[in-house]
């Protein structure tokens, strides 16, 4: 029908879907899926060429784009063809009723109203076959809402989770780096106190842990950024499993791990060398 591309997701990438004339007119045309003419029109528009089903020619108006990861999806194999016209030409077999339904597609008005809507179908149901609505084993459905929030919430956990690791993560990296720094700045105490009697300014010593610290930290996150990205790239040159993307290294979050690390390990270097370029030349060259 044509409100099919309304309730399902039908992407149509050239050409059109069927409306109201085509059905009411049981037009000979149809929508075909990705696979389709990706086998039978290589390199050459699909709309517009034709093609028989059942030795019965039918014109090409649309093309469905490929959905799903590498077109692994049934909607791809497809060929739409308006209801009318498959009810003229293709009946059913006469074990079938010509009007006998295999499925129902039906969509709520706004998502909320989802459950409202399955227990509305069920009644409708019920009263025109003639079983009790609640009676769970009279049909099979599928509500594909409910199943979506479950799956956002099994996904919402999974970044949660990979968020934390991802924070304790940089976290010990940060201590790490801390801990560097602060042993560094102390066995160079005596170092600051030389450079003081000698005239070093106190914003000469603290840049020069600035830019120690700055570097370590760019350097440390850089050779790791270099791994990671060779790692998921190897990753991303393997199949990907079914519903999954593959993975790929999100510029944002490494600026923001590198950034992290930086600003952790320069104040690690700039405190304990702010404390000692405070002390007199004399009492920093007496440290050990």
């Amino acid at each position: 029908m044509p409100e099919y591309s309304q309730i399902r997701n039908i992407p149509v990438g050239t050409g059109r879907w069927f409306n109201e004339e085509d059905n009411n007119e049981t037009r000979r045309v149809a929508v075909v899926g990705w696979e389709l003419l990706k086998n039978i029109f290589p390199g050459r528009p699909a709309v517009g060429s034709t093609i028989l089903l059942n030795d019965i020619r039918f014109d090409i108006i649309g093309v469905v784009e490929k959905v799903g990861q590498d077109g692994n999806n049934g909607t791809n194999a497809r060929i739409f063809i308006p209801m009318q016209t498959m009810r003229n030409l293709f009946r059913l077999k006469e074990e079938n009723s010509e009007d006998a339904v295999s499925f129902l597609n039906y969509r709520p008005l706004v998502p909320a109203l989802h459950a409202d809507s399955k227990n509305e179908v069920h009644q409708i149901l019920a009263r025109r076959h003639g079983f009790d609505p609640k009676l769970q084993d009279a049909f099979e459905d599928w509500d594909t809402i409910e199943d979506n929030r479950r799956v956002g919430m099994i996904f919402s956990a999974m970044d949660w989770f990979l968020g934390v690791v991802g924070v304790v993560t940089l976290a010990l990296g940060a201590i790490g780096i801390i801990n560097i720094m602060l042993v560094s700045v102390t066995e160079r105490t005596r170092e600051i106190g030389l450079r003081k009697a000698l005239g070093a300014t106190h914003r000469a010593i603290m840049t020069q842990f600035f830019v120690e610290g700055a570097f370590l930290t760019a350097l440390s996150g850089g050779i790791g950024l270099a791994i990671t990205t060779a790692f998921v790239t190897l990753l991303a040159a393997l199949p990907a499993p079914e519903g999954f993307d593959t993975p790929r290294i999100v510029p944002s979050s490494a600026v923001v791990a590198i950034l992290s690390l930086g600003i952790a390990g320069i104040a690690a270097g700039l405190y304990p060398a702010r404390q000692a370029a405070l002390l007199q030349p004399v009492e920093a060259l007496r440290q050990e």
